[in-house]
């Protein structure tokens, strides 16, 4: 039995899941100031506070690799939903986008870009952020030193690093003189040697500057990219991360996307560096994930390490009454949107009013099937997709119209029906093959992005009430290795995600068979009132960040004790 006497907190009883995939264990965990300083059997002697873990989980905090919380911590240090999830630490500045560096009146078109390809509010964020920055360093001072309820490390984004380079010319196609790749390596290299955890960028069609066309360096040809690599090379740390083209405007063969990933792996083998990037699966082409898989795999063996990442459950838009509904192009449906809450409830008893929304909701034209529309059940939200969740089957038990069994089940629930609607990774069965593999890690959650369509910052709940504890297709300690040691090693959180003395004291405490995952709730607590999703959860008894209780039982115990985490150091 250990003495421990000058803990300042010890952790008791608890079973412990150290992050490594090692068996579970029954031990104590004691710290001192923001450190663990033993995880052993028993531990004697006592600590300024105590927590009985009797019956639970300890764990170390989970690290979320892929959000979009850049903007979000200016208003909100939590930040939610992180928070709520046992999430202590996250990646900023994914998909290429990130407010520096920044040139003179470029601010606007950065955080108009943000707001069209994350779908953060451009006012928000003009009036959120003090803008006192330039450089990427700059930028990284000001996260430095706002107060933060989790730990925060951040990538310099290619579309800014070009717009800073090259200005109005950013938006051309193909890559930039040798004179504007040089500056913009300049840049890179200035980021990273403050600290950066990498370079992002963004190809993917998908994303698009206000007027439609693709960000900056959507089309940057592989000397623009590589030339990136280099600087990871010569700074000797941090990764490449993208959104990438993979299948988009491709032929059968898949020749743009073999070549895309061909790409990544020499970025990685030139620079040494690993490479993460997005990767799903997707009804319109089903097999295209597997593909690339296998063009990864060839990448690895001679000599890349390319890891992608991808979600534990299908990446959906959410409905609403209270927000967006499938018919909103309807004069009717478009008309609730100007309604309050109890405005749209009594729309929806009225007859005449109801009529209309009938009317015009079943002669819509719209984008999805109702049977690929899933309301989520009473009680704790599920994202398993079942046919017989489906708003069509819902409206054939009924004997009514897809729109009428919407109107009626809001009405039965006082409005507070969602509605799922996949739009990536359809199949959980894709997405549990994924998982499966070593060469695939756990992100995508877009915290803080897409915040009036999504809700996917819950996923480490999901993994574990729906794949652990209700599937049991994966262990306990296999799952909590994927949401701590694997990301953190590979995006460069030193000292974290694992409980071992000497290591950060980022844990979490779980009630892991209470552990739940209520509905997604719309509010509107933005600046300047706009709206979004956020959602809970039940079960996280403590989440402590840096050695310092941050929630307790899901409520801000009161401390703000997240850092900035720098690569390289």
């Amino acid at each position: 039995m250990a003495a421990h006497s000058d803990a300042d907190l010890i952790i008791r009883n608890g079973t412990v899941v150290d992050g490594t995939g090692a068996p579970a264990r029954r031990a104590d965990v004691a710290i001192k100031g923001d450190r663990i300083v033993a995880v052993e059997p028993a531990i004697s002697g006592r600590a300024t506070r105590e927590i009985d873990a009797t019956d639970r989980l300890v764990t170390p905090g989970f690290v979320d690799v892929h959000t979009h919380l850049d903007a979000q911590l200016a208003w909100d240090p939590m930040p939610t939903s992180s928070c709520w999830h046992g999430i202590t630490s996250a990646v900023l500045g994914n998909c290429g986008v990130t407010f520096a560096p920044v040139g003179p009146d470029q601010k606007e078109f950065l955080a108009e870009m943000m707001e069209s390809v994350e779908d953060i509010p451009r006012d928000a964020i003009l009036g959120g952020l003090p803008w006192d920055w330039t450089t990427y360093g700059d930028y990284l001072g000001w996260l430095d030193r706002i107060d933060k309820g989790i730990n925060v490390g951040g990538l310099v984004g290619h579309c800014a690093l070009r717009v800073a380079a090259m200005g109005d010319r950013a938006m051309t196609e193909g890559s930039g003189t040798a004179e504007d790749i040089a500056r913009m390596a300049a840049m890179a290299e200035e980021a990273m040697r403050s600290g950066a955890l990498g370079i992002s960028t963004s190809r993917t069609l998908g994303h698009k500057v206000p007027d439609g066309r693709p960000v900056p360096g959507t089309w940057a040809e592989a000397d623009e990219l590589l030339a990136f690599g280099d600087v990871l090379g010569k700074v000797g740390h941090g990764l490449f991360e993208g959104a990438m083209r993979l299948g988009e405007r491709d032929d059968e063969a898949l020749t743009k996307t073999r070549h895309e990933i061909n790409m990544l792996g020499e970025i990685s083998r030139r620079s040494g560096r690993p490479v993460s990037y997005g990767l799903v699966q997707s009804d319109r082409r089903p097999d295209l994930y597997s593909k690339v898989i296998e063009f990864n795999l060839e990448e690895n063996a001679n000599g890349a390490l390319l890891r992608p990442q991808t979600t534990a459950r299908g990446i959906g838009m959410i409905y609403n009454l209270f927000n967006r509904t499938p018919w909103d192009r309807t004069p009717a449906w478009r008309e609730m949107r100007k309604f309050s809450r109890e405005q749209r409830m009594a729309a929806l008893r009225d007859p005449d009013h109801r009529a209309r929304l009938v009317a015009e909701g079943d002669a819509a034209k719209l984008v999805m099937t109702y049977e690929q529309l899933f309301v989520l059940p009473e009680g704790d939200a599920r994202y398993d997709c079942k046919r017989e969740d489906s708003l069509a089957a819902h409206a054939a038990r009924r004997g009514v119209r897809p729109v009428e069994a919407f109107i009626d089940l809001c009405l039965e629930r006082n409005g507070f029906v969602n509605v799922n609607y996949p739009i990536l990774n359809h199949q959980l069965s894709a997405v549990e093959e994924m998982l499966d593999m070593d060469l695939i890690t756990l992100g995508l959650a877009d915290a803080g992005a897409h915040v009036g369509q999504i809700m996917d910052t819950s996923q480490p709940t999901f993994l574990l009430t729906y794949w652990v504890r209700e599937r049991q297709r994966w262990t306990l300690e296999q799952a909590i290795r994927r949401l701590t040691s694997d990301t953190a090693d590979l995006f460069g959180f030193t000292g974290r995600g694992r409980l071992a003395a000497g290591n950060y004291a980022d844990i979490n405490v779980i009630d892991f068979e209470n552990l739940s995952l209520p509905q997604p709730e719309y509010v509107n607590d933005l600046p300047n009132g706009a709206g979004r999703y956020i959602q809970g959860s039940s079960g996280y008894d403590y989440t402590l960040v840096n050695g310092e209780v941050f929630m307790d039982h899901g409520q801000h115990a009161g401390a703000l004790p997240g850092r900035l985490v720098r690569s390289g150091r």
